[in-house]
């Protein structure tokens, strides 16, 4: 029996998150590409879509821009969900963290 599940993070609804959270601050995604000194917008129309994440520093960063917690700007994943798509509870960690598999089915409840 796993006494806490894997945590996971919804890419695109943590995508949709950062561009709510943009937009409620008035900022536009040339502000944003301006701010991390990116020369191409591609990176964040890629964190905006889900396709990625910002890296700790930069999600450090934006969250200073936004004048929200980190934790405000990352969405977890609902469990149940993720056992649907994956079906069952084990391989789901995989879906987002192939890496993170092997560690998932060694987790153990003390």
């Amino acid at each position: 029996m796993y006494l806490n599940q894997f945590p996971v993070i919804d890419l695109p609804a943590t995508g949709a998150n950062i561009r709510r959270l943009r937009q409620t601050k008035g900022l536009s995604v040339r502000d944003l590409q301006q701010f991390f000194g990116f020369e191409e917008p591609q990176a964040i129309y890629k964190w905006q879509r889900g396709q990625s994440l910002p890296t700790v520093d930069n999600l450090y960063a934006l969250s200073t821009l936004l004048d929200v917690p980190m934790n405000d700007i990352l969405v977890a994943a609902d469990f149940s969900d993720i056992c649907t798509m994956s079906g069952g509870p084990e391989p789901a960690a995989h879906l987002f963290y192939p890496r993170a598999q092997g560690a998932w089915r060694n987790f153990k409840a003390a």
